[in-house]
């Protein structure tokens, strides 16, 4: 990757002296202040080269708009909540998160969670403060034995898994969920809770709207669930202490990363990333720049040049007819099998270089040629005839895997990786549609493993979930889908 001078830091919040240590011992100059008003922290910012956060600081589109020299924004932690992405992409500037500094302290809570809910112990606490001694009132239950259910296997879905197999503990789980699930909110609501073992006992640790809250509680005041622990609320902090104040609720003030050696983690993962993407050997955590993962070699450096060179060119031959409508790039040789992102990229910063009041760099020339009108083609698309029906896909290479990107006019909020099994189906739009494909799914034995969605929300759509394994009979679906089809890769 093209070097990146990082010469001046300001961490704005308090994170582990290892950041500030780890950044001057390799040249960069670090400014902490704290606790600044937004209005503060504008003023500031205009001087630094990096920014360090963790999540209370808000870097809002007024934030970075005033920070003319800004090239990195470092969130120690892993949401990146409390920073405007969009704004920092358009601006040319990398949001970086550190994935993994936290992932044990979050698994940790979420157990102790787990089992305080099965033994009441924070209830049975607060009763002994009050000068109690109600050893029937809080009557338990072992986890031995108790299926786990963990929505999303990921790092600390995996981690939770390990540990709670200790208490023997028998678990089920769903693979990693892309991100258009996690985001729509009320995975778990009232038709969820009615399909669950009565007294089911919910945790939370993860993003707050992933339970319909008012749907919890109508299940917490009829019994159909039996206790919650929560980390995490829509609102933060609640206003509603409906939830908080509910005698089988655990609650806590988001507390999942809130460990002295998830701290200390976070702040040295971050400044290490920091120093490694400077020094031109890795790009890790990068939330917005998943183009420069590929620019590390002299190689690309050198392809780099070559497609900003070649797009300048294109730019002053037809500086008189602008503006661009489309732009087409097509690679060819061994050597530039892997580069056709950055390539794409490259060409339009050498397209775009001379437009007023745009600086395009790698990491915002796609959104600065969609923002001028122009449209990119590097995709792959295949229509077919069959028996009077039409059928057409189009696809990309990400991260050098085969992704779909749309099916027969659904377009996907994400790519869809094409591995393992896959069961694409079309149905009407409908809040209600994963969980009856999941009833009836597991009542012929597969697991849903991911899911994907189209952006739009209207009439019939196709949809794709990853499964454990292929239906027997497609037919299974008749009684929620219009049509389906199933393979494996």
């Amino acid at each position: 990757m093209a070097p990146i001078s990082i010469k001046t830091v300001l961490i704005s919040e308090s994170v582990d002296p290892r950041c500030k240590a780890i950044l001057e011992e390799n040249g960069i100059r670090v400014t902490e202040k704290q606790n600044m008003t937004k209005d503060e922290l504008i003023a500031e910012i205009k001087d630094y080269d990096g920014l360090v956060v963790r999540s209370a600081t808000k870097v809002t589109a007024d934030v970075i708009s005033a920070a003319n020299n800004l090239q990195i924004i470092g969130r120690a932690g892993t949401g990146v909540d409390n920073v405007d992405v969009p704004a920092a992409t358009k601006k040319g500037i990398i949001v970086m998160n550190t994935p993994s500094g936290n992932t044990i302290s979050a698994a940790e809570l979420t157990c102790a969670l787990l089992m305080s809910l099965s033994r009441n112990v924070p209830q049975a606490a607060m009763s002994m403060k009050q000068g109690n001694w109600d050893r029937k009132k809080f009557m338990g239950a072992e986890l031995y034995s108790k299926v786990l259910g963990i929505v999303g296997l990921g790092r600390i879905g995996k981690e939770v898994a390990s540990r709670m197999q200790s208490f023997g503990m028998r678990m089920t789980g769903s693979g990693e969920w892309n991100r258009c699930l996690w985001s729509s909110s009320g995975l778990l609501n009232d038709e969820s809770f009615a399909k669950c073992k009565k007294g089911v006992k919910v945790v939370n640790c993860a993003r707050g709207g992933i339970i319909d809250e008012e749907a919890l509680l109508r299940a917490l005041e009829s019994g159909q669930c039996g206790g919650a622990g929560l980390d995490v609320f829509v609102e933060e902090p609640p206003k509603n202490h409906s939830l908080v104040e509910h005698p089988n609720v655990i609650s806590c003030p988001h507390l999942g990363a809130s460990t002295k050696e998830a701290q200390a983690r976070c702040g040295e993962d971050i400044a290490l990333q920091i120093v490694d993407m400077v020094k031109g050997k890795n790009l890790v955590g990068a939330v917005n720049a998943q183009v420069l993962a590929s620019t590390f070699s002299q190689e690309s450096q050198q392809l780099i040049k070559l497609g900003e060179a070649v797009g300048s060119v294109l730019q002053s031959f037809s500086a008189s007819k602008k503006p661009f409508s489309h732009v087409q790039i097509t690679t060819q040789g061994d050597c530039m099998k892997s580069s056709t992102g950055y390539m794409t990229s490259a060409v339009l910063v050498g397209l775009l270089n001379h437009e007023s009041g745009c600086c395009p760099n790698l990491i915002n020339a796609l959104s600065l040629a969609k923002e001028t009108g122009i449209t990119v083609h590097r995709v792959c698309k295949v229509e077919i005839a069959a028996n009077g029906c039409s059928y057409k896909a189009s696809g990309s290479v990400q991260g050098g895997a085969p992704v779909l990107l749309e099916l027969c006019n659904s377009v996907f909020r994400q790519p869809i990786s094409l591995t393992g099994n896959l069961l694409f189906f079309k149905a009407p739009a409908n809040p209600q549609l994963l969980s009856s494909l999941a009833g009836v799914l597991a009542t012929e034995g597969v697991e849903i493993e991911s899911f994907s969605a189209p952006a739009d929300r209207s009439g019939d759509l196709w949809y794709c979930v990853g499964v454990s394994s292929l239906l027997r009979d497609l037919s299974a679906l008749n009684s929620v889908v219009k049509d389906a089809a199933q393979l494996s890769f």
